[in-house]
């Protein structure tokens, strides 16, 4: 038979698993009402909440538009020929055999993939085709143009390679000219760079004046419900279940403000769609402009409702000591 001692301490652990489950059940309880008051009380001001959530959608937007721009001026500068071939036009004097032997000199160097060898022929073919210049072709009698070599360089070539390898073919005795887009490659680059940066800077300058308007619009809820707020604190309710509701309302506002950067980021993509497809096809179709990736458009609200949280958690932190 067991004694009072011991039935009391078989059931202290049972009473202190039961008291947990119950301050469990409190604390998500509070959360869930926490989150649809707060959404209430959006609801209640639809058109200070929407500005709100408008100007926000608009600070996130802008990011994302120039990083659709940026990404599309790459691959325009890839169809305008950022990885065009290297020209190499022999001397005149220069036969079929040394051609051959030229080209496959240089297929073997590393920064090279393929090297196409175009004969005279061809080039006055081409040139034929061109207007303004069938007549002027037909009243030349011997062919004056030399052969050429295209090198295609590898898409993983450094630009230091590329241009190691122009100089060396610029120095062979039976090379007249080279025709070489490297510096205008590098031109591009070091533009896109710099653009990458300002894009950066930007997101970040605009994401600080969203979180500011989150605070801001947290913070004049707050001070409107301060007499409220005392009489809680009063009653003893910690600093953590006074601030909830607003933690969820930075929440709710940065959520709707991503979805809303996302959703003018997509209408910025279909609006484009047309005069894209237009200078796509000027391009004989080499040009391929894409849009902004999916997880970021699902990224942004996300990480917009984590920014609105924080906005919040700073603000009302600082204004519960401040009613304390």
């Amino acid at each position: 038979m067991n004694t009072p001692t011991e039935t009391g301490q078989a059931e202290a652990p049972a009473r202190n698993e039961h008291s947990r489950g119950r301050r469990l059940a409190s604390w998500q309880e509070h959360h869930g009402w926490s989150a649809a008051a707060s959404l209430r009380r959006l609801a209640a001001r639809p058109l200070g909440s929407l500005l709100t959530i408008a100007v926000m959608g608009l600070a996130l937007a802008l990011p994302l538009a120039f990083y659709l721009l940026l990404g599309n001026v790459q691959k325009l500068g890839d169809a305008l020929g950022q990885t065009q071939a290297i020209s190499v036009f022999l001397k005149v004097d220069q036969g079929p055999q040394q051609a051959q032997l030229l080209a496959k000199q240089l297929g073997e160097r590393p920064e090279v993939a393929t090297v196409t060898l175009k004969t005279p022929q061809q080039g006055m073919d081409e040139l034929a085709k061109m207007q303004g210049f069938s007549g002027a072709v037909q009243t030349l009698g011997d062919n004056p143009l030399p052969y050429v070599l295209q090198l295609q360089p590898r898409a993983d070539a450094t630009a230091a390679a590329l241009e190691q390898l122009v100089t060396d073919v610029r120095g062979m005795s039976s090379v007249d000219l080279v025709q070489d887009s490297g510096h205008w490659r590098q031109r591009l680059e070091a533009l896109l760079g710099v653009g990458n940066r300002v894009v950066l800077i930007l997101a970040s300058l605009l994401a600080l004046a969203a979180l500011l308007v989150v605070g801001n619009t947290v913070r004049v809820d707050i001070a409107s419900r301060s007499e409220e707020i005392g009489v809680l604190l009063l009653v003893g309710a910690s600093k953590a279940f006074v601030r909830r509701p607003y933690l969820y309302a930075g929440i709710w506002y940065g959520l709707f403000s991503g979805i809303l950067a996302a959703a003018l980021a997509v209408s910025i993509e279909l609006a484009l769609a047309a005069p894209v497809a237009q200078l796509s096809q000027a391009y004989d179709g080499q040009l391929h402009v894409g849009g902004l990736p999916p997880w970021l458009l699902l990224a942004v609200p996300l990480v917009a409702a984590l920014q609105g949280w924080l906005g919040a958690r700073l603000v009302s932190a600082w204004q519960l000591r401040q009613a304390a």
